[in-house]
């Protein structure tokens, strides 16, 4: 996964005169569950046809130019490793910093599904 890769298409796209923030997320895997048990790894499962309809909502936002994501999906990941990479461009850093919570939030909670291996 690479920040710099996302940041460049984003940076290619035709309204990006209109970008005065970009805001990024990286998720990695974690050596503990939110319940504190001790986390070896973990899987990913991507419903793609429901991220294209959750980026397109998010995509049409006020102030926002662009979004770009990638999630290491259907894959064994170990601790430290990267789960996902988001980046939204936008006008201003209060329409940016809202999209890009709400964009995470629903990809975590609609699009994507967590299996993780425990010590």
């Amino acid at each position: 996964m690479n920040a710099d890769k996302l940041i460049s298409k984003i940076k290619h796209h035709p309204a990006y005169d209109r970008v005065g923030m970009i805001l990024c997320h990286n998720g990695v895997v974690r050596g503990t569950s939110r319940d504190g048990r001790r986390v070896t790894g973990l899987r990913v499962a991507v419903d793609r046809k429901r991220l294209d309809l959750v980026l397109a909502e998010h995509r049409r936002r006020p102030g926002i130019v662009d979004i770009q994501v990638e999630i290491a999906a259907d894959t064994d990941l170990v601790v430290g490793d990267d789960v996902m990479m988001l980046v939204v461009a936008g006008d201003i850093r209060e329409n940016v910093i809202d999209v890009l919570t709400d964009t995470l939030n629903a990809v975590k909670t609609t699009v994507t599904a967590k299996t993780e291996f425990f010590a």
